[in-house]
């Protein structure tokens, strides 16, 4: 099944194509409905977001007239798990809110009972997500989640590069000197305290700091450190190792 409906997926053309082709395997592996949602990075030639689904139009009118992708857990827990995930599962993954709940439940009312959702989130590159859904009185289709998982990988794929979607090309924002410094600051130092770590003078932890946050027009600290996180040049298993070593 992955062979013969993956080919199709793979090789779409067109959001178009890719939608039909969707559609196909949707129904072919036992679920109702699909949606595949995907977001480029921030830069204005990274890509043009997509967003493709059959969801029952009752559903697609309330979700956007209600701007309830805010509010949407399934879009949290995407970030938060390597792969595919059951609905039913998400709140070992997330904490929800009681508005996330009243958004989950409005789409039960709206004919989406349950789900298998395939995540991938490459922090500054690609925020996606390829969700299968059952009706209500459908189950969810136990033996297929396998297939889901690849089907869903290789439509994210597609979609990213149908969506136009381009590589970093530009060289990094910082210094090694200026990341150096904001790494610390992620961590919690002081200037102070990074120029102790560093070998500098305070003086020259604050201009680093400074040109840092002109580099990315940004006036706070930590506004800085969400930027450099986004753009790959910190991670956060570089912020929270080194907090566990402590």
């Amino acid at each position: 099944m992955v062979e013969l409906l993956g080919d199709s997926i793979l090789t779409a053309p067109s959001i178009d194509d890719l939608h039909e082709s969707l559609a196909r395997a949707t129904r072919d592996m036992g679920f109702d409905h699909f949606a595949l949602a995907l977001e480029t990075g921030s830069s204005s030639d990274s890509g043009a977001s997509v967003l493709v689904h059959d969801y029952p139009a009752s559903w697609a009118d309330v979700y956007i007239s209600l701007n309830l992708a805010a509010t949407d857990p399934v879009r949290r827990a995407a970030e938060r798990s390597i792969l595919g995930f059951r609905w039913r599962n998400m709140r070992d993954l997330i904490p929800m809110t009681e508005i996330e709940e009243t958004t989950f439940e409005t789409g039960r009312r709206n004919g989406l009972a349950d789900g298998f959702t395939v995540p991938r989130h490459l922090p500054g590159d690609v925020t996606a997500s390829c969700t299968f859904v059952t009706g209500t009185g459908s189950s969810i289709p136990e033996a297929m989640l396998i297939v889901a998982e690849m089907l869903g990988a290789m439509a994210i794929s597609n979609a990213r590069r149908i969506s136009g979607w381009r590589g970093q090309t530009e060289p990094a924002r910082l210094t090694d000197r200026q990341r150096d410094c904001v790494l610390w600051a992620a961590r919690g130092k002081t200037d102070w305290e990074i120029s102790r770590i560093l070998g500098i003078s305070r003086g020259t932890v604050i201009q680093h700091l400074k040109d840092a946050r002109e580099r990315y027009d940004t006036h706070k600290r930590a506004s800085l450190i969400l930027c450099a996180l986004y753009d790959g040049l910190i991670s956060f298993a570089d912020i929270f190792r080194w907090l566990a070593r402590r």
